[in-house]
């Protein structure tokens, strides 16, 4: 069983209305469905976009900016989910600050040909996020996405940097891993990048790398950018002996489209030259102090 994912290097845009932020992003959907991919994945905080049709002075205002988003939210979504529908193809949407009671969390939300499926919210903070922005972590919650090739599951940006959100989610059954991500430095990228190659070693899956990408100046949040894709899997039998599958070529804005086997995850697994994923088993890993709960989105 294969998957063609498109991983993107997307730039923080201006747009006028919303009617352009919605052109514009179907423009890169249609880009992705048209290259024959099934999957998309869009970047950590590439929602802040939005800000740009909203008042100058609210884009200035770091926590200005993520009350009035609020108000966009409900358009977002029912974007994203028209284009799911339109394209027939999964899309992983850019996360979004979203207002829980008196706490926003940084949340990606999943689409497919069903609407809308579910989410996932990032776990760990960057010390902007934490101290600068607002951001909060979110309840110690993992979505295991069900499709009908495999399972998937999210790590957000900094999460990706540890190994127990993955861990829980392989061990419940995920082949595929998809980190959405937001860094504004080479070494911020490189953290991300080395992180999500260290998963998909010890959880023997597939991970994907998206990030944004480009200057916004206008927009205090996200006004500097540094990244590019990444697929990687574990260095096994009949993939790559890096575990370096495809890298995209940094600040450059496009997708990178890549197909994934999924039959290669079940083998180096049974019958690997080592059995990672088996021997992570028997390890503790859960947050201290904090029940794990696992629920499922059927995709």
């Amino acid at each position: 069983m294969t998957i063609k994912v498109a991983s993107a290097q997307y730039p923080i845009a201006r747009h006028e209305t919303l009617n352009d932020w919605k052109n514009y992003t179907e423009k890169w959907v249609k880009s992705a469905v048209d290259q024959q991919a099934d999957m998309l994945v869009f970047p950590e905080y590439g929602s802040m976009e939005l800000v740009s049709v909203l008042p100058a002075a609210v884009q200035q205002d770091l926590h200005l900016q993520i009350a009035e988003m609020q108000q966009l939210l409900a358009f977002f979504r029912e974007t994203f989910t028209t284009l799911a529908q339109k394209y027939n193809a999964i899309i992983i949407a850019p996360s979004f600050p979203v207002k829980v009671g008196e706490q926003y969390f940084n949340r990606v939300y999943v689409y497919s040909q069903k609407g809308e499926v579910g989410y996932q919210d990032k776990l760990f903070m960057t010390r902007f996020e934490n101290e600068e922005w607002g951001i909060h972590s979110a309840p110690k919650q993992l979505t295991v996405f069900e499709t009908t090739w495999g399972k998937f599951g999210i790590q957000i940006c900094y999460d990706s940097e540890f190994a127990l959100g993955t861990h829980h989610l392989a061990e419940n059954g995920i082949d595929l891993l998809l980190v959405p991500s937001c860094t504004e430095t080479i070494r911020g990228a490189a953290r991300v990048h080395v992180g999500t190659r260290a998963r998909a070693m010890e959880q023997q899956v597939y991970a994907v790398v998206a990030q944004t990408v480009g200057n916004a100046e206008w927009s205090p949040a996200v006004d500097i950018n540094y990244g590019y894709t990444g697929f990687y899997s574990t260095p096994d039998k009949q993939l790559p002996e890096e575990g370096i599958i495809a890298t995209g070529i940094p600040q450059a804005e496009e997708w990178q489209i890549v197909e994934l086997d999924l039959d290669l995850i079940k083998l180096v697994r049974e019958d690997g030259q080592v059995l990672n994923f088996k021997d992570h088993q028997p390890l503790l890993a859960i947050f201290k102090n904090e029940q794990i709960t696992i629920v499922t989105a059927q995709v």
